[in-house]
């Protein structure tokens, strides 16, 4: 810890990260304190780059698929979704029915585990250490279901330019139903202590309060932004079958630390729901279609992660090797908001700030 010479009083610089008890993500920030109240977050990123976009010019299109899902353990499958969707639109592919309801499908499954998993660390971060233990063992439900119809737990390789490279029986999807009611009436047990317990409460309400106005200037996007009463879900542009089902967009007007756990906890349930709808529509027929030819063109292809609103823009040159790869992701839209919240709150909630964006360092450094 460096003192630092003021003219008002003394103050600390502290550094914070990358390595912390409570944080699962390696950010590092150098807090500018006066007493215990942070004037000042300074971010320092870059601790996990691997240069993932450069590969687009050594490894052929179609193979990249695996490189793209490597990008974050967490949102793995929408990784490959959404780099598949780009490619997909720049050489005029519509891959069957069938296969973007399983996209669909295991999209939600990614958003369902990730907010599990997030709960769980917000639990943690809390001192719920039984809390903590609880959210994972639930999600342990739905990596069960990944494993059962990908044979993956983390990384998953079915998404596939065309298509999906495996289909779900009707038997697994009654497994698939029968489970999702199962974590359905298991969060409902744990949801009281995330809505109601006081100690949660004290911890999250009225602590990194964002107004819908700053959140819109600062480029919020995801539950950062819906609960600071900002109505913006790309799910409702319609790509992928998206566009055939019915869904509602979770929004809180609170715009504080406990808003945006009430987002969180309800988009789990939403997404279950869309899954029910996927089983109950999804269409008999083929789930890849044949790819002839290379990419030659650019575009840009939207989808709404865990996290908010990534972006992914390709451009090919009519070789097997794409000339350019370039990934926006949801953590990058949503530091601008982290370093206001955390100006002028106590050091004892930083911690919790961060999680509260559900921050993503392998997403936003590649």
């Amino acid at each position: 810890m460096k003192k630092v010479k003021s003219n008002m009083s003394n103050r600390s610089i502290v550094p914070f990260g990358p390595q912390h008890p409570v944080l699962p993500e390696p950010i590092h920030l150098d807090l500018l304190l006066e007493d215990e109240k942070v004037i000042e977050a300074i971010p320092t990123l870059g601790f996990v780059h691997r240069g993932l976009e450069k590969l687009v010019e050594k490894r052929d299109f179609k193979d990249y698929v695996f490189v793209a899902e490597r990008i974050c353990g967490i949102c793995s499958f929408m990784h490959g979704m959404g780099y598949s969707e780009a490619v997909e639109e720049v050489m005029n592919i519509k891959i069957p029915d069938r296969a973007e309801y399983l996209r669909v499908l295991w999209a939600e499954l990614s958003r369902i585990h990730s907010h599990i998993l997030w709960l769980g660390l917000l639990g943690d971060s809390l001192g719920f250490e039984s809390l903590f233990m609880q959210c994972f063992r639930i999600r342990e439900k739905i990596l069960n279901l990944f494993e059962l119809t990908t044979g993956g737990r983390v990384i998953f390789s079915v998404c596939k330019i065309g298509g999906v490279r495996r289909d779900i029986d009707d038997e697994k999807f009654k497994i698939i139903s029968k489970t999702l009611n199962e974590v359905k009436e298991e969060l409902n047990e744990i949801k009281k202590v995330f809505f109601d317990d006081y100690s949660v409460k004290h911890r999250l309400v009225g602590v990194g309060v964002l107004s819908k106005e700053d959140a819109y200037e600062l480029g919020c996007v995801g539950p950062m932004a819906r609960a600071s009463g900002i109505n913006y879900d790309v799910r409702n542009l319609g790509y992928s079958a998206y566009k055939d089902l019915e869904f509602n967009t979770i929004v809180d007007n609170n715009g504080d630390s406990y808003g945006r756990c009430i987002v969180r906890f309800n988009e789990i349930y939403e997404s279950i729901n869309i899954i029910n709808e996927v089983i109950g529509k999804i269409p008999k027929g083929e789930i890849e279609t044949k790819v002839i030819g290379n990419p030659k063109g650019q575009y840009f292809a939207r989808l709404e992660q865990p996290r908010g609103e990534v972006i992914y823009h390709i451009k090919g040159n009519g070789t097997k090797f794409l000339e350019r790869m370039r990934v926006r992701t949801p953590t990058f839209a949503n530091m601008p908001a982290l370093f206001k919240l955390l100006q002028g709150c106590d050091l004892a909630d930083v911690p919790v700030l961060i999680l509260t964006i559900d921050p993503c360092i392998s997403c936003t450094e590649r």
